[in-house]
């Protein structure tokens, strides 16, 4: 059994591990750096929303620290996997999360450069994160997750540039995992769904008021948008990624965790009882006109 499979005394999924977590301050990162803290492990929170990184690490105390980091930028990434090592001797666990919405243009719209800065902050910094976490974990396995999104598994789940670059998030995690198997380094991604957070009103440019009424209509709306009538939140993603960071993930590399209340089962009709077929009622109209004629 490689050291980070070993179980973990007093319940504690994470006890002795570190991680490092992007995007920390808000949202699925936030949920996370909560449970994972929970869990025993010691977290660095990477993000650019200072003031609220500065009031986790007064919040968790010697349990998570906080570290400026802008993922578009090469060498934030390799100072914070550097920091991680240099402040808790380790690396166990990378969660490549941070990202938004990106550029909302349509194909027709788009310009190189809002491709680009998208892919950037989506994809590149990903691949970089895994580039730069790696030294750190070769010692003892480790386990990488990368958010992705459903929209990386269909059209209309997210603008195009998004869903491009998470589609490329999901085949970077395979293709990665298969390259650091050796190390006993485990890749996996995770797949959320309509999740309650800041993502879906964020690059509306709204005001502070504004963007409340927004989410207080996603909170309203959203249960009635899947299968599971119940509303996405960031921790039901965040028990997703203590799976896979943990113990219990050893014999799971280079797959995707889909979290979307089951949204991808089907077209609503699959499960919505008063959502008919279209295909049925195709059907039915060409054997009513089969039996005019």
């Amino acid at each position: 059994m490689a050291a980070q499979d070993e179980p973990a005394p007093n319940g504690r999924r994470l006890h002795g591990k570190v991680a490092v977590i992007t995007g920390g301050c808000s949202g699925i990162g936030l949920a996370t750096v909560e449970l994972f803290v929970a869990e025993g492990a010691r977290v660095l929170i990477a993000d650019i929303q200072d003031e609220r990184g500065a009031a986790l690490a007064e919040r968790f105390g010697d349990r998570a620290s906080y570290r400026h980091c802008d993922v578009t930028l090469e060498a934030d990434i390799a100072a914070l996997m550097q920091a991680a090592h240099d402040q808790y001797g380790a690396l166990d666990i990378l969660f490549n999360n941070a990202g938004s919405g990106g550029a909302r243009e349509t194909i027709e719209e788009m310009t190189g450069e809002l491709w680009d800065r998208t892919h950037a902050l989506l994809l590149r910094s990903v691949a970089l994160g895994m580039r730069y976490a790696v030294p750190f974990m070769k010692a003892r396995g480790g386990a990488i997750v990368n958010t992705s999104s459903i929209s990386a598994l269909e059209a209309g789940a997210g603008p195009i540039a998004y869903s491009a670059a998470k589609a490329g998030v999901l085949h970077l995690s395979r293709v990665a995992a298969a390259e650091l198997s050796r190390y006993g380094i485990r890749v996996n991604a995770i797949c959320p769904g309509f999740i309650l957070t800041d993502i879906f009103v964020s690059s509306l440019g709204l005001t502070a008021n504004a963007a409340a009424h927004a989410n207080a209509t996603l909170a309203a709306v959203s249960p009635h948008a899947q299968p599971l009538a119940v509303p996405g939140t960031p921790d039901h993603v965040a028990q997703a990624c203590l799976y896979l960071a943990s113990p219990a993930s050893a014999f799971v590399t280079g797959t995707h965790i889909v979290v979307d209340g089951g949204i991808t089962v089907g077209p609503r009709s699959s499960w919505d009882p008063n959502m008919p077929s279209p295909i049925y009622e195709l059907l039915q109209k060409a054997a009513e006109a089969t039996s005019v004629g």
